[in-house]
């Protein structure tokens, strides 16, 4: 296998490493952002009280999102398993 191969095949499952997570990611940057707005407003000093609120809200997107990303996950492995399965047949 050569080096660009390898390279390509790695960058692909980086890039759908980053498509899958981004949603649960994104909701609990939004939460976390929510939350510290309101605790400078309220002055509250407390660094826990984040935690929870961040965990549900991805726990949420993930349960209506894993279909969306099982299906992604699916045709992006698939698609590199033919892209590999050329590379040994050439």
């Amino acid at each position: 296998m050569d080096s660009s191969v390898f390279l390509t095949i790695f960058q692909k499952a980086i890039v759908l490493i980053m498509i899958t997570a981004a949603p649960m990611l994104l909701s609990a940057i939004v939460v976390g952002l929510t939350l510290s707005i309101i605790q400078s407003v309220t002055q509250i000093q407390e660094q826990t009280l984040t935690f929870v609120p961040k965990i549900f809200a991805a726990l949420i997107v993930l349960a209506f999102a894993a279909p969306w990303m099982l299906d992604v996950f699916t045709n992006s492995v698939r698609e590199m398993f033919d892209y590999i399965k050329v590379l040994i047949a050439s």
